[in-house]
């Protein structure tokens, strides 16, 4: 009986471990956008770790990266940057590989 407490207690663990890697990778990603988004809108220094925060704060809206997606995509139209929804999705993406290869190496 141990046993199969043993291997359901070790799901558990494994199970909230990769939602915490999840969620540190996304936030890492959402920070990497920020920073990437910041500097086609002409921002740098405090005023681009700035808005980096405020991208990171935009995923709390709701599940999902549709909440991200949405302010960088009004931030760019706003500001007349030319970036399609494919290439923000596409760099969406990329930046979560980067931030999941980041985690992994730290």
């Amino acid at each position: 009986m141990s046993s199969m407490k043993d291997r359901e207690n070790a799901f558990e663990n494994k199970f909230a471990h990769d939602e915490e890697l999840k969620f540190k990778a996304e936030a890492r990603r959402n920070k990497l956008l920020g920073l990437w988004a910041a500097e086609l809108l002409g921002k740098s220094g405090d005023e681009a770790e700035t808005y980096a925060k405020s991208v990171v704060m935009a995923d709390f809206e709701e599940a999902g990266d549709e909440d991200v997606f949405r302010k960088v995509r009004a931030d760019f139209d706003a500001a007349g940057v030319d970036q399609s929804d494919h290439q923000l999705r596409r760099r969406m993406d990329e930046l979560l590989a980067v931030a999941v290869e980041q985690i992994q190496n730290s």
